[in-house]
């Protein structure tokens, strides 16, 4: 009754968020829809080993109630190569099950993956916003292979275990109705204790799962931190830490064992209750004549046949809550709604490069409006500039333009068109975006300059290198531009993973650039290396620069004052500077801090 509350509590749940099993099993067998064939070679399989385990009691039976008593040894010879043959065969099956079996649920296995990788390619920004990349990870790993083992044992355990009992009860039957009666009213007790013990093993190795969890994170953290360790000599406090969360593995994986040593012992004590019930109930059964002593020996030796299959459903059951809770979170990212274009979208072609806000509100949750009525209007080919402070709304700005984000109410164009009457690949096909916190791909400096565009030669690369100022830096290096930078580009300094960036935009060339901070995070050397090679990127572009220092966008033909979430000013940075208001304070703060560091390096 405890396991009908919890599959009916557990279904009541996957109801209310649309998740039925019913409909989590539809879903999942879809999954075998590619793969038929091997799903039926698979189940004849499973179910002539099934029939040929019941042949060694009938030939057991046979052998003692007619051929050694009839002494025809010439039978009993045939018998045993006929067994041979078929166990033989066995084997043979067995290794196609196996090897073929489990091949069927890794085919279904790099099916779901594939389709969660194009799915996640396809999901929108805010997404990402809240999901950790480790979450995800997870469940395209972890999950997924509680889900093969169900995909490959599933059908086989179910179909083939309830077979067999059948088989075997009508076998056992044939023997002895009541004796065979006697043996199933045990199975109930079999059943609840199994459970009961089940239960007990799952919750500890559930418990070991979250400890090894723990581990896992503290030992990623380390090693990301591993240049912060080293820098503050703290080796040892992250041993600490490490050992600490080592040794509640060691506490959870001791119960795990002692709960699973209780399962298993617990179960053998059972079956062998029942070959005690089969024993004495068989006995007096013979004793009284109601029993040949051949059908009595091939009821002993038949049992396990029976045993077997029942032990086989108990356990599946754990198997099969465990891969359909892993189907499950596989669906909960699966049904995720991705980016649709809309209805009637057209391509953009190549674009001027206009854009225009026209009363833009945009919130990133219903509590928190980001953006207020924002009004802009960039012509083609300008420079313009957002700044202000931090949490203002810039970067929301910037991300509207290629849609990342959808708008509360109000409207953005390009060249007139409103972004949603274009399709999203071809609207971020006209779009560069340069941003403070570059990413790069553990491949090539080539590859990860070719990102910009796929189809582009050898010789555009360089082009666009020598453009970014980073063609003479990787002559430099032994493999130039076949070197690997590493994860993150680890291996490059900030600097020259910026410049990178900006040759992959180079190589892309859209008519519109987005400069999301992209010089904040260097020093004023470097700073200006990479704004030279920026100036030159701008060049015939219109260009949206979200700046952090001022005197980078001076020069910029409009600056917009960016504070919680409104235009509060905007205009010339000469006529900015004539209205005293916060762009002019910002500017004299930076400036004055500027004219401190001067002196501070004059004095040093």
């Amino acid at each position: 009754m405890t396991a009908i509350r919890k599959t009916a509590k557990t279904d009541e749940i996957r109801k209310r968020s649309g998740k039925t099993t019913a409909g989590l099993l539809k879903r999942f067998v879809g999954y075998y829809k590619p793969h038929k064939k091997l799903f039926c070679m698979d189940m004849t399989a499973s179910f002539l080993v099934a029939l040929i385990g019941v042949v060694y009691p009938i030939i057991t039976r046979t052998m003692l109630n007619t051929l050694i008593p009839n002494r025809n040894y010439r039978m009993i010879i045939i018998l045993g190569i006929v067994l041979l043959m078929m166990y033989l065969s066995k084997m043979m099956l067995n290794y196609f099950i196996q090897y073929q079996g489990h091949m069927m649920g890794v085919y279904m296995q790099a099916r779901m993956r594939s389709d969660m990788f194009e799915h996640l390619q396809r999901l929108p920004y805010r997404f990402y916003d809240n999901h950790e990349t480790g979450k995800i990870m997870s469940r395209m790993t972890n999950d997924l292979f509680d889900v093969v083992e169900l995909a490959h044992h599933g059908p086989e355990n179910i179909i083939i275990s309830v077979l067999s009992i059948v088989i075997s009860f009508i076998y056992l039957s044939s023997i002895n109705i009541w004796l065979t009666l006697i043996v199933f009213s045990c199975v109930p007790f079999l059943v609840v204790i199994s459970y009961s013990l089940r239960k007990k093993m799952r919750k500890a190795f559930r418990d070991t799962r979250t400890a090894m969890a723990d581990i896992n994170a503290n030992l990623e953290s380390s090693i990301s931190g591993i240049r912060v360790t080293k820098a503050y000599t703290n080796a040892e406090k992250e041993k600490e830490k490490f050992e600490e969360g080592n040794n509640r593995f060691k506490a959870a994986r001791k119960e795990s064992y002692s709960a699973m040593g209780r399962f298993h012992s617990g179960n053998t004590f059972i079956t062998d209750i029942f070959n005690v019930v089969v024993l004495i109930a068989g006995g007096l059964f013979l004793y009284n004549g109601q029993i040949q002593f051949g059908d009595y020996s091939a009821f002993i030796v038949s049992i396990n046949m029976f045993i077997g299959p029942v032990m086989t459903l108990i356990n599946f059951m754990e198997q099969f809550e465990n891969g359909i809770t892993g189907f499950e979170r596989f669906c909960e990212i699966m049904d995720e709604e991705t980016e649709k274009d809309e209805e009637g979208a057209v391509d953009a072609g190549e674009l001027e490069g206009h854009i225009e806000f026209r009363d833009v509100n945009y919130a990133y949750d219903e509590d928190k409006r980001v953006l207020r009525h924002v009004n802009l209007n960039i012509e083609k080919g300008k420079k313009f500039a957002l700044v202000g402070p931090s949490g203002g709304g810039k970067t929301t700005i910037c991300h509207l333009i290629p849609h990342f984000y959808d708008v509360v109410s109000g409207e953005i164009l390009l060249d007139g068109k409103e972004i949603h009457s274009l399709t999203a690949e071809s609207l971020r096909r006209n779009i560069g975006i340069v941003q403070q916190d570059i990413y790069l791909f553990n491949d090539s400096i080539k590859e990860n300059i070719r990102y910009g565009r796929l189809d582009a030669t050898d010789e555009e690369i360089i082009r666009a290198a020598k453009r970014a100022n980073i063609h003479d830096y990787v002559m430099t290096l032994p493999k130039g531009y076949d070197t690997v930078i590493g994860e993150r580009g680890v291996r490059l300094s900030g600097g020259q993973k910026q410049r990178l960036s900006i040759a992959r935009v180079f190589l892309k060339n859209p008519p519109i650039l987005i400069l999301d901070e992209a010089t904040s995070a260097l020093d004023n050397t470097t700073e200006i290396l990479i704004q030279n090679a920026l100036d030159e990127l701008c060049v015939g572009r219109t260009t949206l620069v979200v700046a952090h220092r001022l005197s980078t966008i001076k020069n910029a033909d409009e600056i917009a004052v960016v504070d919680d979430g409104q235009i509060v000013e905007q205009g010339t940075h000469e006529n900015l500077m004539k209205q005293q208001g916060i762009y002019y304070r910002l500017y004299q703060l930076q400036f004055r801090a500027n004219i401190g560091e001067e002196k501070t390096g004059s004095i040093s």
